[in-house]
């Protein structure tokens, strides 16, 4: 197989291969492992583990979840159209892919991973106060749409965990949180900052022309 390169502008090598084609499926990685809270009543507190979410819209704030059916966190979500999708980090790896095999038909979830359910501001479902951010969702659609319904939401409130705001300007750090992706079937910690949005297009600062000293007067 040849290994070619392409160079253009500012951008590093990239490398360009063969390509294998594969038949359709979920390759879009990666994503967010997170764990979703739900249930209006402490008796009904349940969390299910989802990689299939994200944002669909800046204004109002919305997102979605996709679940199949046959999850117990289904039929709650789909009676009380509230949910809370709480961001994962390193620590919380174990839990989060606990809740996403077992099922909270044969257990208490919160009781068994030892996490704390905590009082939303908006919504009934609770909170994982162990998540260092959590988004209450109200449900404003149910697409079925095939193997999994889509869950479309507004997001009513957020909950960050003041640990992380930087005390001089009080902006967030959520990557001193060691939060963790979902890659084709396993979890990783995020990487190394290589650049904020569009500092592909920022131009660089000029720095100060220097003076020049003039030579000591000579008598």
């Amino acid at each position: 197989m040849t290994l070619k390169y392409v160079k253009k502008g500012n951008r590093a090598k990239q490398p360009v291969t063969e390509k294998v084609i594969w038949k359709p499926g979920t390759m879009l990685y990666p994503l967010p492992a997170v764990m979703v809270s739900c249930g209006s009543t402490p008796d009904e507190y349940n969390i299910i583990t989802v990689a299939w979410t994200g944002i669909v819209n800046t204004n109002p704030p919305m997102c979605y979840i996709s679940v199949r059916p046959g999850r117990h966190s289904f039929d709650i979500i789909k009676k009380n159209r509230e949910f809370v999708i709480n961001l994962t980090t390193r620590e919380l790896a174990f839990a989060t892919d606990w809740c996403g095999v077992k099922s909270g038909r044969d257990f208490d979830k919160f009781k068994e991973m030892k996490l704390t359910p905590g009082k939303a501001q908006k919504v009934q479902a609770p909170l994982i106060m162990e998540s260092p951010v959590n988004l209450e969702c109200r449900v404003t659609e149910i697409i079925p749409l095939g193997s999994h319904h889509m869950f479309l939401a507004e997001i009513v409130s957020v909950n960050a965990s003041a640990g992380y705001l930087n005390p001089k300007t009080g902006a967030f750090d959520l990557s001193k949180t060691n939060p963790i992706l979902y890659l084709h079937g396993k979890y990783y910690e995020t990487g190394d900052f290589i650049g904020r949005f569009g500092f592909s297009v920022q131009k660089k600062k000029k720095k100060p022309l220097k003076k020049n000293k003039k030579p000591p007067h000579k008598l």
